[in-house]
């Protein structure tokens, strides 16, 4: 099978539960210690052996773009004040050689139609697509984890972590086939998006998943469900009456930063660990 090479990062929202912060920052801007969200989530995908980085974005979040581009200004007075080290935390050589593309969504209808604007830049291939918001810090990493699954078993395979079942109606859940659950990666039988009731599992996807190029003939078809928008977890469960999706239960520790308790947790974790070093 090809290699991974493509990851889409849906990065597009608003970001209004960090509001006031976001109204002028991008909430995937914003800091865990020294770093913001986003560069965790990159170096994830890049450290995987991915090498093409497309962003799905919206007019608020140029500073994305310009976060990932070079500073000639800043750079040049780095060089000239002697301050090394900081020179080289902003032109890190692991970008180097990677290829940053940015793709607008013009409306905010959902993660499934974030998706589909990348159609274009994808092949007949199985690409990576990585939210920002869920911080996983493990190795190897969650996606290089997806990937090994990918290879091994030759189909789409997603993220999955054990919520408490009171809390299964916040996430995509999946149902799966009984003789797979002895192992780490399942076969998904079902998947519902934010079930209200009768939960099939308590087994919540993730913000990464390996699919197929297929997934966008299923999200041209969709109508709008769950919170008013297109929602991939929909297509996925087209998906599964086609082909097998796998599901993969990973190791390490995810923080929702999406959330502010997330994202104050994902800080002193980090924090702790520096100090501990």
């Amino acid at each position: 099978m090809k290699k991974i090479t493509k990851a889409v990062f849906p990065v597009a929202g608003l970001g209004t539960r960090f509001l006031p912060a976001t109204k002028a920052i991008p909430k995937e801007m914003l800091p865990i210690i020294d770093k913001p969200l986003i560069e965790y989530a990159v170096e994830e995908a890049v450290n995987a052996g991915i090498n093409e980085i497309i962003f799905i974005t919206s007019h608020t979040k140029r500073a994305i773009e310009d976060h990932f581009d070079q500073n000639f200004e800043l750079e040049e007075k780095l060089i000239n004040s002697g301050k090394k080290d900081f020179l080289n935390k902003i032109n890190r050589d692991i970008f180097q050689n990677i290829k940053f593309t940015y793709v607008r969504q013009k409306s905010q209808n959902g993660l499934g139609d974030a998706i589909l604007q990348s159609e274009h830049l994808i092949q007949d291939e199985h690409f990576a697509i990585i939210l920002a918001d869920d911080l996983i810090i493990n190795n190897p990493s969650c996606i290089n984890q997806l990937i090994s699954s990918y290879k091994i078993n030759q189909s789409s395979v997603i993220g999955l972590n054990e919520v408490p079942k009171n809390e299964t109606e916040k996430y995509g859940i999946v149902s799966v086939e009984e003789s797979s659950l002895s192992s780490s990666t399942v076969l998904l039988k079902d998947i519902i998006e934010k079930p209200k009731s009768n939960a099939p599992s308590n087994l919540a996807v993730v913000g990464r998943y390996i699919l197929s190029s297929k997934i966008f003939k299923y999200l041209k078809n969709l109508e709008p469900s769950v919170g008013g928008e297109v929602q991939l977890t929909d297509a996925i469960r087209l998906m599964l009456k086609d082909e097998k999706v796998m599901g993969y239960l990973y190791e390490g520790t995810k923080f929702d930063c999406g959330s502010r308790h997330g994202y104050v947790n994902a800080i002193k974790h980090l924090a702790k660990k520096m100090s501990d070093e």
